[in-house]
């Protein structure tokens, strides 16, 4: 396609400004979003000499998914892509089936683009896909690193369109697909009310029309102020970890004046620094588990210890806050 729409320009326009040098994976289902982040791909990519690979994740969760990873493989291919694969992956039940085929679909786009020696991993979601996310977290009563929701640029993901409306992506892709007799894949689990990012979906739907077009665009403004927000209070609480918190092996502790002083913003990262610094394990700290320790500071009354996840036990002793992990039960 020697010419392509002011909107296609706009997608490849946004693929090359999310990338940094070197080779690129995408992630493709086959649906109208991915395969236009693969034509979008193949001609950033040629552009700037570099390699570019597809990988098609089979779920195998839906009766004909092989076939369907089969269809979306070969349209990559007519969209200009010489490498592609298809991954089969074993999908657990781990956090819930939408959480498990993530995780499972993630871990299998890390390990193509480290056989591959790429850190650049490109995902087709798009504004739409962004405020679902923030409304969700909303939902769940999230602090401001988590309804930041998706980063454009959080290697190794790049998202590219997050900030383009999605149905200005399917069109771009039915100006690619249509000359070539090809059909996205829509994807029954997108229609399916059991899911809640569906369901999710389908109340935005009912907001935006009660509340007006702005709805969808003030949200995903919103992640973006409350991302800036948390950057800067994540660097200001590792600025503050370094320097009043000593650690001595499985042992961590922090003079409770020097954190009593921080806004609780701060004071609540660094809890949760000195946790991840002694934890034996990768579990992090859920909110309730913040607040027993954080009011330990502001609000002593001779508590007793606090039992964390990770094995670790958090107490105050000689007006410190102390935190000992302890070796887990064989």
């Amino acid at each position: 396609m020697s010419e392509v729409s002011a909107n296609a320009q706009r997608l490849r326009r946004a693929v090359v400004d999310c990338l940094d040098p070197g080779p690129a994976v995408v992630g493709c289902s086959g649906g109208p979003d991915s395969l236009a982040l693969v034509a979008s791909a193949v001609w950033a990519l040629a552009h700037r000499g570099e390699g570019l690979h597809v990988v098609v994740v089979d779920h195998g969760l839906q009766e004909g998914s092989a076939q369907v990873a089969r269809e979306a493989a070969d349209a990559a291919h007519a969209l200009g892509c010489d490498s592609v694969e298809i991954r089969r992956v074993e999908v657990g039940a781990a956090g819930g089936p939408e959480a498990a085929a993530r995780g499972a679909r993630r871990e299998a786009l890390r390990v193509a683009a480290r056989e591959q020696g790429s850190n650049q991993i490109l995902l087709a979601h798009t504004r739409e896909d962004q405020a679902e996310t923030v409304l969700m977290r909303l939902a769940r009563g999230s602090g401001a690193r988590s309804l930041s929701a998706m980063r454009r640029c959080d290697p190794p993901w790049h998202r590219p369109f997050l900030d383009i409306p999605r149905e200005i992506v399917h069109r771009v892709a039915g100006e690619y697909l249509e000359p070539l007799g090809l059909t996205p894949w829509d994807d029954p689990h997108n229609h399916d009310p059991a899911f809640t990012r569906v369901r999710v979906r389908s109340s935005m739907r009912t907001l935006e029309s009660d509340l007006g077009p702005g709805f969808v665009p003030g949200l995903v403004r919103s992640a973006e102020l409350l991302g800036d927000d948390a950057d800067a209070l994540d660097s200001w609480a590792q600025g503050a970890f370094h320097r009043c918190v000593r650690i001595d092996g499985p042992h961590c502790e922090a003079e409770l004046a020097s954190l009593a002083e921080m806004p609780r913003a701060v004071r609540t990262r660094v809890i949760r620094l000195m946790h991840r610094s002694v934890s034996v394990n990768d579990d992090d700290l859920e909110f309730d588990h913040v607040q027993q320790v954080e009011a330990m500071v502001s609000d002593w009354k001779g508590q007793g210890d606090a039992s964390l996840p990770g094995s670790v036990t958090a107490s105050v002793a000689y007006g410190r806050l102390v935190l000992v992990a302890h070796p887990r039960e064989s």
